[in-house]
Protein backbone atom coordinates (compact mmCIF):
# COMPACT_ATOMS: atom_id res chain seq x y z
CA UNK A 1 0.00 0.00 0.00
CA UNK A 2 1.63 3.19 -0.77
CA UNK A 3 2.03 5.34 1.99
CA UNK A 4 -0.47 8.40 2.46
CA UNK A 5 2.13 11.25 3.68
CA UNK A 6 3.96 10.29 0.33
CA UNK A 7 1.31 11.13 -2.15
CA UNK A 8 0.76 14.48 -3.54
CA UNK A 9 -1.18 15.55 -6.57
CA UNK A 10 0.45 16.55 -9.31
CA UNK A 11 -0.25 20.39 -11.25
CA UNK A 12 -3.93 20.05 -13.07
CA UNK A 13 -3.80 19.59 -16.64
CA UNK A 14 -5.25 23.57 -17.71
CA UNK A 15 -8.02 22.56 -20.88
CA UNK A 16 -7.08 25.32 -23.72
CA UNK A 17 -10.31 26.93 -25.25
CA UNK A 18 -10.51 24.27 -27.86
CA UNK A 19 -10.68 21.70 -25.65
CA UNK A 20 -13.19 22.90 -23.66
CA UNK A 21 -15.27 23.96 -26.65
CA UNK A 22 -15.00 20.13 -27.58
CA UNK A 23 -16.06 18.68 -24.68
CA UNK A 24 -19.33 20.76 -24.61
CA UNK A 25 -19.58 19.82 -28.36
CA UNK A 26 -19.57 16.11 -27.78
CA UNK A 27 -22.39 16.74 -24.95
CA UNK A 28 -24.73 19.07 -26.38
CA UNK A 29 -24.56 16.77 -29.81
CA UNK A 30 -25.44 13.70 -27.70
CA UNK A 31 -28.52 12.26 -28.63
CA UNK A 32 -30.32 8.65 -27.40
CA UNK A 33 -30.41 6.70 -30.77
CA UNK A 34 -32.93 4.46 -31.62
CA UNK A 35 -33.68 3.96 -35.63
CA UNK A 36 -31.01 5.09 -36.94
CA UNK A 37 -27.55 2.49 -36.59
CA UNK A 38 -25.98 1.18 -39.50
CA UNK A 39 -25.09 -2.80 -39.57
CA UNK A 40 -21.59 -2.05 -39.58
CA UNK A 41 -19.76 -3.62 -36.71
CA UNK A 42 -17.94 -1.37 -34.44
CA UNK A 43 -14.47 -0.94 -34.82
CA UNK A 44 -12.40 -3.06 -31.90
CA UNK A 45 -10.02 -0.28 -31.46
CA UNK A 46 -12.72 2.37 -31.07
CA UNK A 47 -15.01 -0.17 -28.92
CA UNK A 48 -12.28 -0.17 -26.63
CA UNK A 49 -11.56 3.02 -26.11
CA UNK A 50 -15.45 3.50 -25.20
CA UNK A 51 -14.88 0.91 -22.89
CA UNK A 52 -11.74 2.48 -21.41
CA UNK A 53 -14.01 5.85 -21.08
CA UNK A 54 -16.36 3.77 -19.16
CA UNK A 55 -14.07 2.12 -17.02
CA UNK A 56 -12.79 5.42 -15.89
CA UNK A 57 -15.17 6.92 -14.21
CA UNK A 58 -15.39 8.18 -10.65
CA UNK A 59 -16.57 5.46 -8.17
CA UNK A 60 -17.68 5.35 -4.44
CA UNK A 61 -14.53 4.11 -2.77
CA UNK A 62 -13.10 3.48 -5.83
CA UNK A 63 -14.94 0.23 -6.19
CA UNK A 64 -15.43 -0.06 -9.57
CA UNK A 65 -18.81 -1.78 -9.58
CA UNK A 66 -19.65 -2.09 -12.59
CA UNK A 67 -19.55 -4.83 -15.62
CA UNK A 68 -20.17 -4.41 -19.25
CA UNK A 69 -21.66 -7.51 -20.94
CA UNK A 70 -21.12 -7.31 -24.86
CA UNK A 71 -24.15 -9.26 -26.67
CA UNK A 72 -23.64 -9.86 -30.81
CA UNK A 73 -25.55 -13.27 -30.74
CA UNK A 74 -28.49 -12.67 -32.34
CA UNK A 75 -30.52 -15.24 -30.87
CA UNK A 76 -30.22 -13.80 -27.40
CA UNK A 77 -30.73 -10.42 -28.85
CA UNK A 78 -34.15 -11.96 -30.06
CA UNK A 79 -35.33 -13.08 -26.67
CA UNK A 80 -34.23 -9.32 -24.99
CA UNK A 81 -36.45 -7.60 -27.71
CA UNK A 82 -39.15 -10.05 -26.99
CA UNK A 83 -38.51 -9.06 -22.98
CA UNK A 84 -38.78 -5.43 -24.45
CA UNK A 85 -42.05 -6.42 -26.32
CA UNK A 86 -44.09 -7.59 -23.29
CA UNK A 87 -42.83 -4.71 -21.12
CA UNK A 88 -43.58 -2.14 -23.48
CA UNK A 89 -47.07 -3.20 -24.15
CA UNK A 90 -47.62 -3.04 -20.48
CA UNK A 91 -46.28 0.30 -20.41
CA UNK A 92 -48.43 1.81 -23.30
CA UNK A 93 -51.49 1.03 -20.75
CA UNK A 94 -50.08 2.98 -18.08
CA UNK A 95 -50.24 6.38 -20.10
CA UNK A 96 -53.53 8.02 -20.85
CA UNK A 97 -55.59 6.88 -23.50
CA UNK A 98 -55.20 9.88 -25.54
CA UNK A 99 -51.60 9.76 -25.77
CA UNK A 100 -50.83 5.52 -26.58
CA UNK A 101 -51.66 6.03 -30.35
CA UNK A 102 -48.29 8.41 -30.30
CA UNK A 103 -46.29 5.96 -27.50
CA UNK A 104 -47.34 3.61 -29.98
CA UNK A 105 -45.67 5.32 -33.27
CA UNK A 106 -42.44 5.82 -31.13
CA UNK A 107 -39.27 4.00 -31.93
CA UNK A 108 -37.95 2.87 -28.33
CA UNK A 109 -35.24 0.80 -28.67
CA UNK A 110 -32.69 -0.65 -31.37
CA UNK A 111 -31.88 -4.10 -29.87
CA UNK A 112 -31.97 -6.03 -33.20
CA UNK A 113 -30.95 -3.57 -35.86
CA UNK A 114 -27.76 -2.26 -33.80
CA UNK A 115 -24.91 -4.73 -34.45
CA UNK A 116 -23.89 -4.27 -30.06
CA UNK A 117 -25.61 -4.74 -27.39
CA UNK A 118 -23.78 -4.31 -23.70
CA UNK A 119 -25.47 -4.25 -20.64
CA UNK A 120 -24.04 -2.67 -17.61
CA UNK A 121 -24.40 -4.29 -14.50
CA UNK A 122 -23.38 -3.35 -11.27
CA UNK A 123 -21.97 -5.64 -8.39
CA UNK A 124 -23.24 -4.66 -5.09
CA UNK A 125 -21.10 -6.71 -3.03
CA UNK A 126 -17.59 -5.09 -4.61
CA UNK A 127 -15.90 -3.57 -2.20
CA UNK A 128 -16.72 -5.54 0.62
CA UNK A 129 -19.67 -4.87 3.46
CA UNK A 130 -18.02 -1.35 3.91
CA UNK A 131 -16.64 0.84 1.48
CA UNK A 132 -15.92 4.61 1.75
CA UNK A 133 -18.55 6.76 1.26
CA UNK A 134 -21.57 3.69 1.02
CA UNK A 135 -21.60 4.00 4.52
CA UNK A 136 -24.72 6.01 4.66
CA UNK A 137 -26.18 5.71 1.37
CA UNK A 138 -25.84 2.09 -0.06
CA UNK A 139 -26.96 3.27 -3.30
CA UNK A 140 -23.98 5.08 -4.45
CA UNK A 141 -22.52 1.95 -6.40
CA UNK A 142 -25.57 2.66 -8.62
CA UNK A 143 -25.24 5.86 -8.82
CA UNK A 144 -21.03 5.17 -9.60
CA UNK A 145 -22.16 2.85 -12.48
CA UNK A 146 -24.61 5.38 -13.95
CA UNK A 147 -21.36 7.66 -14.37
CA UNK A 148 -19.51 4.49 -16.27
CA UNK A 149 -22.59 4.86 -18.60
CA UNK A 150 -22.62 8.83 -19.11
CA UNK A 151 -18.82 8.76 -19.79
CA UNK A 152 -19.37 5.72 -22.16
CA UNK A 153 -22.16 7.46 -23.75
CA UNK A 154 -20.11 10.33 -24.21
CA UNK A 155 -17.10 8.15 -25.58
CA UNK A 156 -19.16 6.65 -28.09
CA UNK A 157 -20.58 9.91 -29.46
CA UNK A 158 -17.13 11.36 -29.99
CA UNK A 159 -16.19 8.57 -31.55
CA UNK A 160 -19.29 8.69 -34.31
CA UNK A 161 -21.13 5.98 -32.43
CA UNK A 162 -24.80 5.84 -31.63
CA UNK A 163 -25.95 4.46 -28.24
CA UNK A 164 -29.60 3.98 -27.22
CA UNK A 165 -30.31 3.36 -23.45
CA UNK A 166 -33.73 0.87 -23.24
CA UNK A 167 -34.90 0.97 -19.90
CA UNK A 168 -38.50 -0.95 -20.70
CA UNK A 169 -38.04 -4.03 -19.15
CA UNK A 170 -38.42 -6.66 -16.03
CA UNK A 171 -35.51 -6.98 -14.71
CA UNK A 172 -35.57 -10.23 -13.88
CA UNK A 173 -36.09 -11.04 -17.95
CA UNK A 174 -33.01 -9.68 -18.21
CA UNK A 175 -31.09 -11.22 -15.79
CA UNK A 176 -32.81 -14.98 -16.64
CA UNK A 177 -31.49 -14.38 -20.36
CA UNK A 178 -28.32 -12.86 -19.15
CA UNK A 179 -27.60 -15.57 -16.30
CA UNK A 180 -26.89 -12.97 -13.63
CA UNK A 181 -26.37 -13.40 -10.11
CA UNK A 182 -28.95 -12.16 -7.29
CA UNK A 183 -26.23 -9.61 -6.32
CA UNK A 184 -25.83 -8.26 -9.81
CA UNK A 185 -28.49 -5.35 -10.74
CA UNK A 186 -29.29 -3.99 -14.44
CA UNK A 187 -28.41 -0.63 -14.42
CA UNK A 188 -28.57 -0.27 -18.17
CA UNK A 189 -28.82 -2.03 -21.20
CA UNK A 190 -27.45 -0.11 -23.79
CA UNK A 191 -27.34 -0.13 -28.32
CA UNK A 192 -24.41 0.93 -30.26
CA UNK A 193 -23.87 0.75 -33.73
CA UNK A 194 -22.66 3.44 -36.22
CA UNK A 195 -25.06 6.47 -37.46
CA UNK A 196 -24.87 8.79 -40.51
CA UNK A 197 -27.93 11.50 -39.21
CA UNK A 198 -29.07 12.37 -36.11
CA UNK A 199 -31.71 14.79 -34.60
CA UNK A 200 -30.90 17.98 -34.07
CA UNK A 201 -32.35 17.99 -30.36
CA UNK A 202 -33.77 15.09 -28.33
CA UNK A 203 -35.84 12.84 -30.17
CA UNK A 204 -38.68 13.26 -27.74
CA UNK A 205 -38.48 16.87 -28.28
CA UNK A 206 -38.59 16.44 -31.72
CA UNK A 207 -41.36 14.36 -32.23
CA UNK A 208 -43.73 15.97 -29.65
CA UNK A 209 -43.98 13.55 -26.63
CA UNK A 210 -42.09 16.26 -24.33
CA UNK A 211 -40.15 20.03 -23.84
CA UNK A 212 -37.45 20.71 -22.37
CA UNK A 213 -37.19 22.63 -19.60
CA UNK A 214 -34.76 25.67 -18.97
CA UNK A 215 -31.71 25.44 -17.24
CA UNK A 216 -33.03 28.49 -14.77
CA UNK A 217 -36.39 26.28 -14.16
CA UNK A 218 -34.26 24.07 -12.26
CA UNK A 219 -31.39 26.21 -10.40
CA UNK A 220 -32.25 26.66 -6.90
CA UNK A 221 -30.00 28.54 -4.41
CA UNK A 222 -29.35 27.45 -1.00
CA UNK A 223 -32.22 25.24 -0.36
CA UNK A 224 -35.75 24.22 -1.96
CA UNK A 225 -37.67 27.05 -3.54
CA UNK A 226 -40.28 24.95 -5.45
Amino acid sequence: MPNPSLCAPSRARVFTETERQSLYDVIFNRRDVRNEFKPDPIDPAALDRVLRAAHAAPSVGLSQPWNFILIRDPARRARIKRAFTRANDEAAAMFPENRRSDYAALKLEGIEKAPLSICVTCDRTRGGKVVLGRTHNQDMDLYSTVCAVQNLWLAARAEGIGMGWVSIFHEQDVKDILNLPEHVTVVAYLCLGYVDALFDRPELAARGWATEDDLASVVMQETWAG
